[in-house]
């Protein structure tokens, strides 16, 4: 607080308790005690660091007299040591209380680092009588780190703080506020000039903070800027109190004193609750006591202009009962706000715990969370690879997108059956070396792979573009592919016949692309498992744990399943270069159908050059056959070139081996790799309860631990829950009380 200009200190034996004067019970009614009582009870939950409480701040110019008022309105003999408490914020709190007993903390700046602040919050003192308070706050000062004025940091953000108790101590808290700078000087820096008026528009704007805005009769209240700035604080001026200090130093009938007279009144400047005179110690007055002082005020405004003045605008007694009124009436309607901001942040902060989810800072409930997420993602594996698609993780099907776009890709199942049809069409359309035309009478049944792809592919699907369209061979040139073969391949068989080598090397050459097919389905469902395993890891798993759990299991898990897919790919690859080996009947029965629709419309044809249409004697067309002529016509369909009529027949069972080989070449692809190594397993190998269960602790806390930052966080929201709850059950205590 400042001193005045005398610089004397209260004498140290004073009791604080001895020197209340009566009139001091005006600064609480009884219904303002019940109603103070209930902040003091919300501030000793802690909750004044969480919500803002109602309190009374008095600021100033420098040397207004601010910590004057300060003393008068509690009779609380602070130091007077010049420049001991101006250079921070000093909380004073009054507490009834049995026993009497002065407390000094700090509250340290939130923006200091947190070992500054751990210090600070630990410098704790308690003492018996005022005698000792001015070495508490020298060292106060001194571990804020501010040193002799003059000093680099001169002023501080950190908040003193002044807990009395006593007896016939009223329920209170009040603020006196550094003195705002109007120029600066070795002492004062222009650094701390602007600390000092954020510190100052920082109380000030607290919609629950009655400003005693405190201006001095001895400079011209139009230079005083406190005004200026709790105009803009409190526009409506509804929460601002002017105080004048100092009218003894007034010329006595000059213009001057008219001037500060018309203030008081509420002319010049107008505010909501009015101004109020006071007449504090004078120079040579430093050793008068609370009573003297007041005393000396009360003969002061009786005489002069000052006796026409209303009592209830000067003097220490009545602002004591204009603040009691004021404080019960902010109270009273700042109450129901208050309660509304505690749910408010007690919601925000349910909240914020919630988002940071289970705490995970021991093992055991780091095992308990990794446990949990690879429930909720073995359920998903399986549904989505069972094909049913319950649950939030699905979503909307995305109508107009790709089967293996992000909103697709999570109906596993739906996904790996597609892409299987799509194999099996490209085997279709795409594996064979060479599309044949069609065998003399067969029918448009479809050939079983040697048919044009020109019908189904088109640039825009990605197995087009790295392999070729089958090359296009007539009956005839398909013979002379065969025969060129069979030449080349020809042993100790019979002329007309062949042997089995030859269909190994027809079927070897017409089955070329199957290898590269099967492999780029395996690298399509591979990617598409990827993407739907880590669609899936993102959904049921926070994030961070997403990085640590792919390099842990799912990368490898996935890699290891590829593998195996393209080493049972392998063997059938390797199945397929062996010699043609089939038990199907298909393969017979297709081969009797071809030879059977040969020789059909090799009938039809001879029968056709042996008919002619005649008119009967009754001139009616008929038509009429020729038998020999249809002998002689069947006779031409008989190959006599021998490598030709071995050229044909191996061409028809190699066809016919083909189409057998080709329809159990797809079924093995899709079933015994994708679906045995790339599909079935996911749920089984991959961060399932199994895998998690057989994880070392090591692993387990590297995917759960909680983030250091994490748990500080969580730890502040706990306490932040803590507080409000505890408020709020205070809150609704009390209220029951003064309703009672």
């Amino acid at each position: 607080m400042t001193s005045n200009s005398s610089g004397a200190a209260t004498p140290a034996s004073i009791d604080p308790d001895t020197v209340t004067t009566s009139s001091l019970e005006a600064l609480q009614s009884n219904d303002q005690r019940k109603v103070m009582d209930i902040v003091d009870k919300l501030r000793r939950t802690g909750l004044n660091g969480i919500v803002e409480l109602p309190q009374l701040v008095v600021c100033g110019d420098q040397s207004s007299g601010k910590s004057s008022v300060l003393e008068a309105i509690t009779e609380i003999p602070f130091p007077r040591k010049e420049n001991l408490c101006t250079r921070f914020a000093t909380e004073i709190i009054l507490r009834r209380s049995h026993l009497s007993i002065i407390s000094v903390s700090i509250t340290p700046d939130k923006l200091r680092p947190k070992t500054e602040q751990d210090t600070l919050k630990s410098f704790q003192k308690s003492i018996a009588d005022f005698s000792q308070l001015p070495v508490i706050i020298e060292e106060a000062t001194e571990a804020m780190g501010l040193g002799a004025v003059g000093n680099s940091r001169a002023f501080s953000r950190d908040v003193l703080s002044i807990q009395i108790d006593g007896p016939a101590r009223p329920q209170l808290t009040l603020v006196d506020l550094p003195g705002l700078i109007h120029s600066t000087n070795k002492a004062q820096t222009e650094a701390g000039k602007e600390l000092i008026l954020d510190l100052v528009k920082e109380y000030m704007k607290n919609e629950r903070t009655i400003i005693l805005a405190v201006v001095s009769a001895k400079n011209d209240y139009a230079n005083q800027i406190v005004l200026d700035h709790a105009r803009k604080a409190d526009g409506k001026g509804n929460r601002t109190l002017g105080i004048i200090t100092k009218p003894d130093y007034l010329r006595e009938g000059s213009q001057n004193e008219l001037d500060w007279i018309e203030l008081a009144q509420n002319k010049n400047i107008n505010l909501k609750n009015g101004w109020h005179m006071l007449k504090n110690r004078g120079e040579d007055q430093g050793d008068f006591t609370f009573r003297q002082r007041n005393e000396e005020e009360a003969l002061f405004f009786s005489k002069g202009i000052y006796a026409n003045l209303p009592r209830e605008f000067v003097g220490i007694d009545s602002l004591r009962e204009r603040l009691s009124k004021l404080l019960l009436n902010h109270l009273i309607k700042e109450l129901p706000s208050l309660k509304r901001e505690m749910d408010s942040k007690l919601r925000e902060t349910y909240e914020a715990i919630d988002e940071l989810g289970e705490s995970r800072s021991t093992f055991e409930e780091q095992r308990r969370e990794l446990m949990k997420v690879s429930m909720q993602f073995h359920g998903i594996l399986k549904a989505a690879i069972s094909g049913f698609y319950e649950g939030t993780f699905f979503g909307a099907v995305g109508l107009e997108k790709g089967m293996e776009s992000p909103e697709n890709i999570r109906r596993f199942r739906a996904v790996a059956q597609h892409l299987n049809l799509k194999f099996a069409r490209d085997m279709r359309l795409l594996g064979h070396k060479f599309a044949i035309g069609s065998s003399p009478g067969e029918k448009d049944e479809g050939t079983g792979g040697e048919e044009s792809s020109d019908k189904e592919t088109s640039e825009d699907d990605p197995t087009s573009l790295f392999l070729p369209s089958p090359k296009t061979l007539s009956r005839e040139g398909a013979i002379a592919w065969v025969k060129k073969t069979l030449v080349r391949t020809r042993g100790y068989e019979l002329p007309g016949t062949f042997q089995p080598m030859l269909i190994s090397q027809l079927f070897w050459e017409q089955s070329q692309p199957w290898e590269i097919l099967a492999q780029e389905h395996v690298r399509q469902v591979s990617q598409a498992s990827k993407d739907f395993i880590y669609a899936a890891l993102k959904h049921a798993a926070p994030k961070e744990f997403v990085d640590r759990l792919a390099g842990l299991n799912v990368d490898a898990a996935l890699q290891n399943l590829l593998d195996d897919a393209k080493e049972e790919l392998k063997k059938l690859v390797k199945d397929k270069s062996r010699h043609p080996m089939t038990y199907n009947h298909y393969f017979t029965t297709t081969i009797q159908k071809q030879r059977s629709q040969k020789y059909q419309q090799a009938s039809k044809d001879a029968l056709k050059a042996a008919s002619s249409t005649t008119y009967d004697r009754n001139q009616v067309l008929r038509t009429v056959h020729d038998s020999a002529k249809a002998e002689k016509a069947m006779a031409t369909f008989i190959e006599q070139d021998m490598d030709t009529f071995s050229a044909q027949e191996a061409l028809e069972n190699q066809r016919a081996y083909y189409k057998d080989e080709l329809k159990y070449f797809i079924n093995a692809v899709c079933k015994t790799v994708i679906e045995r190594h790339l599909v079935e397993p996911l749920p089984d190998v991959i961060l399932s309860p199994l895998v998690v269960d057989n994880m070392t602790e090591q692993q387990i806390s590297y995917v759960a631990a909680e983030p250091h930052e994490t748990t500080q966080q969580r730890a502040f929201l706990e306490h932040r829950k803590a507080m409000l709850e505890k408020g709020l059950d205070t809150f609704r205590e009390a209220m029951g009380g003064l309703r009672r």
